[in-house]
């Protein structure tokens, strides 16, 4: 067996970089840290590891939350000003969220040093929020009238919730194509326009309801929904649901049904069925009361009965998860 080195004060790893960090390298190559190992072997586990935790909710304690959630999963075609918690940088006039920019990049720095933030693209790591904060502060100081492209936020690098003001209203305007691509799509270039014309036709059409908070209505080809992002606790949530789906009240009205959810970024989302003919309109004042039987619901405390437990069976089963 090989002797052990004995370890002295001379020997011990001396952290590299500001504020003892140390820098990320080759998996194979020699530890920065000065350890003697690879990289991997050493400061590099726990990064992988940090790349690779999902954060359950990433969008937690930022306003909006619920709108976060549907503007990454549900909605193509949606934007939002964001309000930095130490002010715009000199020259940066705006910073927008956008669902999708133009080849699907992950940030844009326009002309005028406007900042505009993808929300629908792939991350490198299992949290969103820091991905997209790395995203942000580096078009902040890219070059206008550049893009910025996607990598893996380091370990440790502020978060959207560390970035963006806590206070304020979080207000997505949705929009029914993608002309806030450019400032001037009318003279856009022929390519420019091209993509543009792609981006609309696949678009689905989305309504945000004015009445309740986090309620998208769509259109399809066959029938319309109505997907509905909630803060609630699922578990709590889902009685809740089953509550009024064994009451006969889930509906939104004639011709409506609850049809199951899906499971997205922590929270839950259910989805009803509408006729083709119910619009977005019509639908504002049956979510409204609905909004006040399930708040009715979430306030029991008793046991589920047998009926209420079967209703919450079929809607567990017709579940699905996003994200």
């Amino acid at each position: 067996m090989a002797k052990k080195r004995p370890q002295t004060k001379s020997s011990r790893p001396q952290p590299h970089g500001a504020g003892g960090e140390v820098p990320v390298v080759g998996a194979r190559e020699a530890c920065p840290c000065g350890s003697g190992r690879r990289y991997k072997a050493c400061h590099g586990r726990a990064a992988a590891h940090a790349a690779t935790e999902l954060v359950q909710r990433p969008f937690e304690g930022l306003p909006g939350e619920c709108d976060w959630v549907a503007l990454r999963e549900l909605v193509p075609a949606a934007t939002v000003e964001l309000t930095l918690k130490d002010g715009l940088p000199e020259g940066v006039p705006s910073v927008t969220l956008a669902t999708v920019l133009p080849m699907a990049w992950p940030a844009l720095r326009r002309d005028d040093g406007s900042v505009l933030l993808g929300l629908q693209n792939d991350t490198a790591s299992g949290d969103i929020s820091r991905d997209l904060a790395d995203t942000l502060q580096r078009a902040l100081v890219a070059e206008p009238g550049t893009p910025v492209e996607g990598r893996r936020a380091p370990s440790g690098a502020p978060r959207l919730q560390d970035l963006l003001a806590a206070e304020g209203a979080f207000e997505p305007v949705v929009h029914s194509g993608f002309e806030f691509w450019v400032p001037d799509a009318e003279n856009a270039t022929p390519e420019v326009a091209a993509s543009l014309e792609r981006a609309n036709s696949a678009a689905i059409p989305t309504v945000k309801l004015a009445g309740v908070d986090a309620a998208y209505w769509c259109e399809t080809p066959e029938k319309n929904h109505l997907r509905w992002v909630m803060p609630h606790e699922e578990e709590h949530l889902l009685d809740a649901l089953a509550r009024l789906h064994a009451a006969g009240t889930s509906s939104l009205g004639e011709g409506t049904r609850l049809v199951g959810s899906f499971r997205a970024h922590g929270l839950t989302v259910p989805v009803w069925d509408l006729p083709s003919g119910v619009g977005a309109e019509e639908i504002e004042k049956p979510a409204a009361q609905f909004a006040e039987r399930l708040a009715a619901a979430l306030a029991v405390t008793e046991p589920l009965t047998p009926e209420e437990r079967r209703a919450r069976g079929g809607l567990t089963n017709r579940q699905v998860t996003l994200s």
